[in-house]
């Protein structure tokens, strides 16, 4: 295998990814992915509360322990990494190094002086393995590409980079399409960047059969036949069974019949456009006999996975046209689209503007895959391209949107609700952000040219293939005093991530936090009756106490 070893890392919202690297003959060896995120909480914001209010120390340490745990599952001597790269949004990549991370979560120098809070550097870096914490059996370089700023992040450097969108000449967008959903547009030599909460469904969680991409799981549905596509364990995509979808009968046995397991992001996003085409689904409800969309091996999408899925729908087109408004960009101005990260490679790009996460006027549409993972690749292999990715970064003149606190997208978002939940007409929506001044959405689909850069989100997967953590994260403990023991909390969890055990007399509590939905659930805490139970309170389980 040769003895220089190098390892790219992509820290994401939904989970991390490795690749090893022969750096002798260049070659990709093996690759391991989590199919979650060591931290609780569904999105970057979930991540970041933990971060602020657990402590960042806790954080960090649940982050290294579970990229500890993914370097293993690469099959090779770790002794023999001479340097490592690690990609991901500023808010991961904070964590990673254990750096001042409050500045992602105020705006402003007033907010940031009364908190005492100076931001930290986030220039590209070269980093000890040993004082990160990385467990390889000898010290190695690790290298961190940078921020453009602060809130604009290496992943969304490497979204740019590793397209052609820096080098478009008319108006243009790019969008990594994930659970946190990085996009930018640019018109001329100007950049103006956001980032939407998009939320998990995006990515296949929070619904009822959802999956991560990995073996196993729908990724696409045939408009015409209902045929479902599964991807192998090459993550390839593969024919799977048609199915009625309105009772789930089987019609004609695929490659891949008894071999779904779940359904990722892009399959929700291909099930409800075809559903919605095939007048299965009039907004919001599906009208099949039992509300349900009926795919292979029994696998089912309800009237409450439309919904979730619809709320990132809503947020990404948001975003979309809240980037437009502020860079003046109107429809028809706008030509070609960016497409990256895993639900931007398997998606079909027209079902994914049927369900408006493209703009409906793009001539262009190019599907580029996972740009974060490929920039950590290119940079362990040549780790001068660090001084590259500095100039880049430098150099863009970038403007960054923060939607959480942008009038347009409020009004934009509310309106996206309306329209999915609500059942909202399009003329109405129309109406009603026309009269905030915010110009329509067009009704009429250009028919645009797709270009698949790309087969599969991880284009090389290394002569040893794929290989899944499933079991990873850690444990919060406590006994809380004043709890009676009345396991409400461990009942109203939906991710069945507690567990409760007395001992003489008091209650221990234990939380598996890579279950956790985090800040966006805490009904463990809502429905405690003595109002005792705080997530943030809890002590974190050290790996040398786990199987005390």
């Amino acid at each position: 295998m040769g003895k220089n070893l190098g390892v790219a890392i992509d820290i994401g919202t939904s989970g991390i990814r490795a690749q090893a690297i022969n750096l002798d003959s260049d070659k990709v060896i093996s690759t391991a992915i989590t199919m979650n995120h060591p931290i609780p909480g569904a999105n970057v914001m979930d991540h970041l509360t933990f971060a602020i209010e657990r402590g960042e120390e806790v954080a960090n340490e649940l982050m290294i322990e579970a990229i500890n745990k993914l370097l293993t599952l690469l099959d090779v001597d770790l002794s023999n990494a001479v340097r490592l790269s690690v990609c991901g949004n500023p808010i991961q990549l904070s964590i990673f190094e254990n750096i001042e991370i409050r500045d992602l979560a105020y705006v402003g120098d007033k907010a940031l002086g009364k908190r005492n809070v100076t931001p930290p550097n986030r220039d590209g870096k070269t980093k000890d393995s040993v004082e990160l914490g990385i467990d390889l059996g000898t010290n190695a370089e690790v290298f961190i590409p940078p921020a453009i700023k602060h809130e604009v992040g290496a992943d969304a450097l490497a979204m740019m980079v590793k397209t052609n969108f820096l080098d478009e000449e008319e108006p243009s967008l790019v969008t990594d399409y994930g659970t946190n959903a990085e996009m930018a547009i640019k018109t001329e030599d100007n950049i103006y960047s956001g980032s939407a909460a998009a939320g998990p469904a995006i990515e296949g969680q929070h619904i009822g059969r959802g999956m991560l991409a990995r073996p196993g799981s729908i990724s696409d549905i045939n408009k015409n036949n209902w045929r479902n596509i599964v991807l192998d364990e090459e993550l390839n995509s593969e024919s799977g069974d048609v199915v009625d979808p309105k009772n789930g009968e089987l019609e004609e046995k695929g490659k891949m019949h008894n071999k779904a397991e779940g359904i990722t992001g892009t399959g929700v996003i291909a099930a409800i456009s075809t559903a919605i085409e095939s007048n299965l689904i009039d907004r919001p409800k599906i009208k099949t006999s039992d509300k349900k969309i009926h795919l292979q091996d029994g696998i089912t999408l309800s009237e409450k996975d439309v919904e979730e899925a619809s709320k990132a729908f809503g947020a990404i087109r948001a975003g979309h046209i809240t980037l437009m408004e502020e860079s003046n960009t109107s429809f028809d101005e706008l030509k070609s689209m960016y497409m990256s990260g895993a639900s931007g490679t398997y998606v079909d790009a027209i079902k994914s503007q049927n369900v408006g996460l493209i703009p409906p006027t793009v001539d262009r549409i190019y599907q580029v895959g996972n740009t974060s993972l490929r920039l950590a690749n290119d940079l362990v292999r040549n780790p001068e391209y660090l001084d590259e990715l500095q100039d880049i970064a430098d150099s863009v003149r970038a403007k960054h949107i923060m939607f959480a606190d942008d009038e347009t997208f409020e009004t934009l978002f509310t309106n996206e609700l309306a329209y999915w939940h609500e059942g909202m007409p399009l003329d109405t929506y129309n109406a009603m952000i026309k009269r905030d001044g915010i110009q329509k959405l067009p009704k009429k689909k250009v028919k645009p040219k797709i270009h698949e850069r790309v087969k599969r989100d991880i284009v090389d997967l290394g002569e040893k293939g794929l290989r899944i953590l499933d079991k990873m994260g850690g444990y919060l403990i406590k006994e809380f005093p004043g709890c009676t023991g009345c396991g409400t909390c461990v009942k109203v969890c939906p991710e069945n991530a507690l567990e409760m055990t007395e001992k003489n007399g008091s209650y221990e509590i234990k939380l598996n936090t890579s279950k956790c939905l985090g800040s966006g659930c805490l009904k463990c805490e809502t429905r405690c009756p003595e109002k005792v139970f705080e997530v943030t309170n809890m002590d974190l389980i050290k790996k040398s106490e786990e199987k005390k």
